[in-house]
């Protein structure tokens, strides 16, 4: 606290200025993707340990990852509407904490019933997340750099993701260690970084001058927001839904991609975390490129008409060529134009094209709509592939979700420039 010369105190953020307070913001939500998606996807590479624990078919082990989703998918929109009208830090941070906790807990159940259980309220409380961070991003980044911005947040995600592999793969299947250990680790990892964000962010923009200049009448109709009435924005449902297709690829890749590894392609140990991490790690340039190009054009219409198509061939080459350079390739390939680099493209046309006072509600309805996917494919693909006795109906699967994808894209409406449309 600095005390000016009249003798009233100014607040130290006021006075130095030499780290806008969006870095800050930006930083504190890439740590908590990171943990956010460590603790969603680090048991994959570890599931066949998981399912010797509990003697589980590949249908089971899916369900798994779907009952996670499933209360983290139910919880999005009351979340995000709960943020919105009591304050989306002070439920981000208890909700991310919490999920810190029950994420350690799911490692001392005994059993499957109880370990699911576990799971269930860790996705619950994970769902406090999603909506209340981008609501507050997108009030911290300034426009011009909105794009980039979601797209380092985002980056988060893959860092994690890969993290999560790793570590799990290294810790169990190199080292011996009980399927138990990274639930632990991961647990006090995410309370820590918990509380980190409760340090560095804000409720409101401290650097944004112009929120005291906001316009009265946009007050009078903020009630009149509503899931329906932003369901009937032709962009944001084109939106939602592309980004459900998206989402589909992304869970079966992370979902099944260890167990297709060691099973169908003879990879063992810690090269099971190693190959799979390769997706994630190669996203994150492919993500900030894109979403540098798209801030510099004002578009971002033609970007997914690249990646989509892209993102589709390369998860057909993975289960389909033999060879491990080519598969490494896809995998690569997939990374770069799937589901990670796409996302901050639809993240700014989520912001463009509401009401900031509505960005909980919709990102949250976003990811929503986005995350039922995630219910599905992990049973699903299970289902298929014990029904066929190989994981490849469910990769082409994939495929052809993202097929439908790219036609709806084709009914997105944007022209030179995108421009910000009420709900």
């Amino acid at each position: 606290m600095v005390v000016m010369a009249s003798g009233e105190a100014q607040p130290d953020w006021q006075q130095k200025k030499t780290i806008p307070y969006w870095w800050k913001a930006v930083f504190a939500f890439t740590l908590g993707w990171m943990f956010i998606n460590a603790n969603k996807y680090f048991l994959n590479p570890i599931l066949n340990n998981i399912g010797l624990e509990y003697n589980l078919n590949n249908s089971q082990l899916g369900l798994v990852n779907s009952i996670f989703f499933l209360t983290y998918t139910i919880a999005q929109i009351p979340a995000g509407a709960f943020g919105d009208k009591f304050g989306r830090k002070k439920l981000l941070v208890i909700g991310f904490i919490l999920y810190g906790v029950l994420t350690g807990v799911s490692g001392l159940m005994a059993g499957f019933t109880g370990f699911l259980v576990a799971r269930a309220l860790a996705g619950f409380s994970s769902a406090t997340y999603y909506g209340p961070q981008f609501a507050l991003s997108s009030e911290a980044i300034p426009a011009k750099h909105r794009t980039v911005g979601s797209a380092i947040i985002n980056s988060g995600s893959g860092i994690g993701i890969a993290f999560g592999f790793i570590l799990s793969s290294t810790l169990v299947l190199d080292m011996g260690m009980k399927w138990t250990i990274p639930f632990y680790v991961f647990g006090v990892l995410t309370v820590l970084v918990g509380f980190l964000i409760a340090a560095l962010v804000r409720e409101k923009n401290p650097d944004a001058l112009e929120q005291s200049k906001i316009p009265e009448k946009a007050s009078e109709h903020e009630e009149k927001i509503s899931v329906f009435s932003l369901l009937k924005n032709r962009n944001l449902l084109i939106t939602f839904l592309v980004l459900f297709c998206s989402i589909y690829g992304f869970t079966v890749v992370v979902t099944w991609l260890p167990k297709f590894l060691e099973t169908e392609r003879g990879f063992h140990g810690s090269q099971v975390g190693l190959i799979s991490a390769l997706v994630p790690l190669a996203s994150i340039p492919g993500a900030l490129i894109a979403s540098y190009i798209s801030d510099r054009l004002g578009r971002k219409k033609p970007f997914a008409f690249v990646l989509i198509p892209i993102a589709a061939v390369a998860l057909w080459a993975t289960v389909y060529v033999h060879s491990t350079a080519l598969l490494i390739t896809a995998l690569l390939v997939y990374g770069l134009f799937g589901k990670i680099a796409l996302d901050p493209l639809l993240i700014a046309s989520v912001s463009e094209n509401v009401r900031q006072s509505a960005y909980g509600i919709a990102f949250s309805l976003y990811n929503f709509i986005g995350m039922i996917s995630s219910i599905i494919a992990p049973w699903f693909v299970g289902f298929l592939a014990d029904k066929t006795g190989s994981m490849t109906a469910g990769f082409y699967s994939a495929v052809i979700v993202l097929a439908v994808g790219f036609v709806l894209m084709m009914f997105f409406k944007e022209g030179p420039k995108a421009k910000v449309l009420d709900a």
